[in-house]
């Protein structure tokens, strides 16, 4: 089987996102996580290889015409309404594989007036390895720096697309995205935790971290990408650590999708994960597999 995790830009309007997701059978949907604040639902997909990337682009069809990225608006960084695409592998032998079925559904996505540009290590240039390379300033930024030839898609037009904007795709192995909530409803305290956390800014290797309002708390938002090496007991008391700097602490957590069994490791008493369920969010219980793979 051959795995996906598509990102849409709607995490509030349930008929669209049912829609969406019924879009991209024949692909079973391991596991759906939307989030109205981020506005953003995260789907992880299971399917035969020769089936994945039809799925990818069905889905990816009726993103475009449920999705106005021009009306949308979240506290996750976006560019398009079918934003993210990655192809998952899930040991080095499926590497090649997902990397095949990943260009093949850029150029699928293109094929639909929807530029692609490619990341992570499909990324044609360092510089564009990055998602918020492409993020910076949003999609009416992004619709700039195409028109004035600074940025090129891998696949597709050369501008956005007039109401889906563009789709960054990619392969890579499982990560954790994962949040953590304080104590305090100060969003520059999260974004505080958040620039000493992430790799970027001297903290744990492979993170990724944004502070984002949820209203009556603040959250420091993750992508954890070898969640093996730095589990998610880690991430914690990196959070605990910086935000005690600023007189808060981290309170809960909250596992976006499905993670790997080794990322749980040394998890703290006191931080619980909110709605979490071993059988439905560690991916390999999802697949049928002994934890300990």
């Amino acid at each position: 089987m051959a795995l996906a995790v598509p990102n849409f830009s709607e995490g509030r309007e349930e008929a669209a996102i049912a829609a969406i997701a019924a879009a991209f059978a024949p692909a079973a949907v391991l596991d759906r996580h939307t989030d109205p604040i981020h506005n953003r639902t995260v789907l992880t997909l299971s399917a035969a290889p020769r089936h994945l990337v039809g799925a990818l682009l069905d889905g990816a069809r009726v993103c475009v015409e449920r999705i106005d990225i021009g009306a949308q608006h979240g506290e996750h960084p976006r560019i398009g309404a079918l934003d993210v695409c990655p192809v998952v592998w899930l040991g080095e032998e499926a590497r090649p594989l997902a990397r095949e079925l990943a260009l093949e559904a850029a150029l699928a996505i293109g094929d639909l007036g929807v530029p692609v540009f490619l990341y992570g290590e499909l990324a044609s240039d360092p510089r564009r390895a990055e998602r918020a390379f492409f993020r910076h300033g949003g999609s009416a930024v992004l619709a700039e720096r195409m028109r004035s030839g600074e940025l090129r898609a891998d696949f597709g037009p050369a501008e956005p697309h007039p109401t889906a904007g563009a789709t960054l795709v990619t392969a890579r192995p499982p990560l954790a995205a994962f949040n953590v909530e304080l104590d305090t409803a100060e969003t520059a305290v999260a974004v505080a935790v958040a620039a000493g956390l992430r790799e970027s800014g001297g903290g744990l290797g492979g993170v990724r971290a944004i502070g984002v309002d949820l209203g009556d708390r603040a959250q420091v938002s993750t992508n954890v990408h070898d969640p093996i090496a730095v589990p998610l007991g880690a991430v914690i008391e990196r959070v605990r650590l910086l935000a005690a700097e600023h007189g808060a602490r981290p309170v809960a957590a909250e596992v976006v999708g499905l993670v790997p069994a080794g990322s749980l490791r040394k998890l703290p008493t006191d931080v619980p994960l909110r709605g979490f369920d071993p059988a439905r969010h560690v991916l390999e219980n999802r697949l049928g597999e002994p934890a300990d793979r």
